[in-house]
């Protein structure tokens, strides 16, 4: 299908969207709540391995989504858009499928350097191997402190990326008054609601 006949995502698409989005807003609230709220121990170790789990999850729902997006035509932004907004949504979408991809892929090497050597069962049920090389190092302890680092500062570069993109979401829905937001949307934008946001 050519793009020019595309007005928004396919149902897979959307569906790999929202879950993926869904998922991350969990990860980052147990991300908060390990940082800073004081819990019993086995609830912490439960709250971990849960965060293990669905970070893995999420992890082949990107890689999922990103082979579909490559296999499958995007619906095309509108063309009253300038051309340097164009480049920067481009930037902005390039910057969140990256995060979404070496977030999960930096806890996945805290984990396989922790010194603790916890193993990870996704959901109590799947065993999940650790990352090659990193479970044998013999000094582990400094490299598990930078991973952790990077990932703490890696998750709160990824709030404030999803934080400006919720922002120009609702830019073009009650500002610009486009088609922009609808091409994700779990169900199509009627013609009439478009045009009453338009008047």
């Amino acid at each position: 299908m050519n793009s020019a006949q595309v007005s928004r995502y396919g149902m897979v698409a959307i569906t790999l969207h929202w879950v993926i989005a869904i998922g991350i807003l969990i990860l980052i609230g147990m991300g908060l709540i390990m940082d800073h709220v004081s819990l019993d121990p086995m609830r912490v170790f439960q709250l971990y391995q849960l965060h293990k789990s669905i970070g893995i999850t999420v992890l082949m729902l990107v890689c999922l989504r990103m082979g579909w997006r490559l296999t499958h035509v995007a619906p095309p932004l509108p063309d009253s858009m300038p051309v340097r907004e164009r480049q920067m949504a481009h930037l902005a979408h390039l910057a969140l499928y990256g995060l979404q991809v070496i977030l999960p892929l930096s806890g996945w090497a805290m984990v396989s350097v922790s010194v603790l050597g916890i193993p990870t069962v996704l959901f109590g049920t799947v065993p999940w191997p650790d990352l090659p090389v990193l479970a044998t190092l013999q000094n582990k302890g400094p490299v598990e402190a930078v991973l952790k680092g990077f990932h703490h500062w890696a998750a709160w570069t990824l709030a404030v990326l999803i934080i400006l993109h919720v922002a120009a979401v609702l830019r073009h829905v009650f500002i610009l008054r486009d088609s922009v937001s609808g091409r994700m949307l779990p169900w199509p934008a009627s013609a009439s609601r478009h045009k009453r946001w338009k008047n």
